[in-house]
């Protein structure tokens, strides 16, 4: 299994656009919204991290439901990231999820302990250590 690797290049062709891409090939855009001074070529990093825990929260319900062959049929996964404002201390993240299927009320209360459980939810609310170094710029 290869380790998560995701690189960014910002080149300066276009203020605050940065070009993503991973270790299985996949290229996408960051960017900032107009009224920050960018192009909004691509989601603001915000938002790239709101994508990150609704994406892991939708497959890992659609796992553990497709596992247990309960009858979900869709799902969809709504984050706003502090929606009240910034608070004093930390962040706010609201998930509204919505179940789509005909589902007993056990099977969704199960499934809501489960997008608790996924991997990246894990992450955001555990212990993480941020390691940086400069690496010898090009020319």
């Amino acid at each position: 299994m290869s380790i998560p690797t995701v690189r960014a290049n910002a080149s300066f062709s276009t203020p605050y656009t940065v070009t993503l891409s991973d270790d299985q090939g996949h290229i996408w855009l960051a960017d900032e919204p107009i009224d920050e001074g960018g192009s909004n070529a691509g989601p603001a990093p915000h938002r790239l991290l709101l994508s990150a825990l609704s994406a892991c929260t939708a497959i890992t319900l659609e796992m553990y439901a497709a596992r247990k062959q309960w009858p979900l049929t869709g799902i969809d996964v709504e984050l706003r990231f502090n929606p009240e404002g910034t608070p004093a201390a930390g962040n706010d993240i609201t998930r509204a999820i919505t179940l789509q299927g005909p589902l007993t009320d056990e099977q969704r209360a199960r499934l809501l302990q489960i997008a608790n459980a996924c991997p990246i939810h894990k992450v955001l609310t555990g212990e993480v250590r941020i390691a940086t170094r400069l690496e010898t710029g090009h020319a």
